[in-house]
């Protein structure tokens, strides 16, 4: 939360910095309307919290964890929406051959190029996003299992993209190049709806229940094998084979046994269900289903795939 705080808080100051420069430039222009976008998943991430912190009832028996989902999902939208809306300008501009101009400035009793300005400021506002809160983010995601904050970060770090094409795009205007700025807003704008894209698409497929992945989507997450792993221990256990459901930031598990025998005394049923949200904090509803046969579409988890995961105990310390 305080990252967030604080990344609102550099971003709100390199708005208002970028605003006094922006000028005729497209490229500053879509780059300033990108730092306003990077506010929403920070915001997003906070309000999500709210709800996210909320007991079960019995209208939302499972609590409101999927806020963190819904906050993903709707950050994802806005920037894919945008994003078209700025690229569409960007080709407009180009294919109508407009000719952007950077007038002077004065400042302190001197005349200067306002493109010298535009760099002067591009610089420096990097350095947060870069080398302060998008490393810190990048590591806190997945300890965390937030796919809102790990995308969060995966933006900050690559904001250098938005800042180096603006950069570009000022210098082409300077000497002759009117198209390097169009060409430069275009750039950006197809960044941002990368990552609208690429963010819709997480967030909507895990609205959709699919199997639970990593902060990053590349592997089956490993709690996954941990929890059928920790089953076959068991010795009453023949085999095992679970449905893991990621609610936002927690797993749902639905834990499938096999027994070695045909009665199965209660108290073990409650013993592994208290084991297994034992495994990880991240473990918030467990339960057990004892039956003959275990379900296809339930994964026995024979892999532990690898991934940015760190277990953490039950009571959320390292």
């Amino acid at each position: 939360m305080r990252w967030e705080w604080f990344t609102i808080a550099y971003t709100s100051c390199t708005i208002a910095l970028v605003a006094f420069v922006v000028g005729n430039s497209q490229a500053m222009r879509t780059a300033w309307i990108e730092d306003m976008l990077s506010l929403i998943p920070q915001l997003a991430f906070l309000i999500a919290l709210v709800f996210v912190r909320r007991k079960p009832t019995r209208d939302y028996p499972y609590g409101m964890h999927r806020a963190m989902g819904v906050g993903h999902l709707v950050a994802g939208v806005a920037l894919l929406a945008v994003g078209l809306n700025l690229a569409f300008e960007a080709v407009s501009s180009l294919i109508n051959t407009e000719h952007p101009t950077i007038g002077t400035v004065n400042l302190f009793g001197h005349t200067i190029w306002l493109g010298w300005l535009m760099v002067a400021v591009m610089v420096p506002i990097v350095v947060g996003p870069v080398f302060l809160y998008g490393p810190a983010k990048a590591k806190l995601a997945p300890l965390l299992h937030n796919k809102l904050l790990y995308a969060d970060a995966d933006m900050a770090k690559a904001d250098w993209h938005t800042n180096a094409a603006s950069i570009v795009g000022v210098l082409g205007v300077g000497v002759g190049l009117w198209w390097l700025d169009g060409a430069a807003a275009l750039f950006i704008s197809l960044g941002i709806i990368w990552d609208g894209v690429r963010n819709t698409k997480s967030a909507v497929i895990d609205l959709m229940d699919q199997r639970a992945r990593t902060c990053d989507d590349e592997y089956p997450d490993p709690l996954a094998h941990d929890i059928t792993a920790h089953l076959r221990e068991q010795k009453w256990i023949k085999d095992a084979a679970v449905r893991m459901r990621d609610q936002g930031q927690v797993f749902h598990v639905e834990a499938f046994v096999l027994p070695r025998r045909k009665r199965v005394p209660v108290e073990w049923i409650d013993e592994i269900s208290e084991s297994i949200a034992g495994l990880d904090w991240k473990v918030q509803d467990v339960v057990v289903v004892v039956g003959e046969t275990l379900p296809d579409e339930a994964d026995r988890a024979l892999t532990r795939y690898p991934g940015k995961y760190s277990p953490m105990d039950a009571s959320g310390s390292p």
